[in-house]
């Protein structure tokens, strides 16, 4: 066997055990999607009154959503793809704490975190899309990550013009498309 038949096999290994995690854990996966739906859509609600309580609310979500996840990657910590689902729990946790912590530094540098923050969680799912190929509903990570990268580009281009409402309205997008995937991956595995 050549290098590359050794990694197709190292592939195909960790997506059989991919799918067995997803099987044993759909439950999880499904209740951290609600989740997501909800916060997402609560973040959706409010776009226009982006101002200091809103920063503060944005970060909450972010915190404890961020907190979930990596509560969910520990649990299943031996789970193929383990580092990125961590990863980007962390990324929630600190992005939320700065959000809480520092509101008065105003919506212009927290629209460029925000912006930062939906780059590396795009980049993130669609590497972590990719490790789930060609699983069910794999697709739905890949849109899921290049939505979050369109966010972070649109959100640079016209940050100055719309910081007021269009954090808070991609953030709850983001949000319900991760929710949205996470409970599709769940189902799935669930009739299995």
């Amino acid at each position: 066997m050549n290098k590359i038949d050794d990694i197709n096999i190292e592939i195909q290994h960790m997506q059989q055990q991919m799918q067995n995690y997803l099987k044993m854990h759909w439950r999880l996966f499904l209740a951290e999607g609600i989740l997501f739906i909800f916060l997402g859509l609560c973040a959706i609600v409010i776009p226009q009154l982006f101002t200091v309580a809103v920063v503060v609310f944005l970060g909450w979500l972010l915190l404890f959503g961020g907190i979930v996840h990596v509560s969910r990657a520990l649990m299943v910590a031996n789970m193929p793809g383990f580092g990125w689902w961590l990863f980007i729990g962390i990324l929630q946790v600190i992005v939320g704490y700065l959000f809480i912590t520092r509101p008065v530094a105003g919506a212009l540098t927290l629209t460029m975190l925000i912006t930062v923050f939906f780059a590396l969680e795009g980049a993130a799912k669609i590497s972590l899309a990719f490790m789930m190929r060609p699983l069910p509903n794999w697709g739905f990570m890949l849109f899921s990550g290049i939505t979050a990268l369109a966010f972070a580009l649109i959100v640079w281009i016209s940050w100055s013009e719309s910081v007021h409402w269009l954090l808070g309205l991609f953030f709850g997008i983001n949000m319900v498309f991760m929710g949205w995937t996470l409970v599709k991956i769940s189902l799935h595995h669930k009739e299995q």
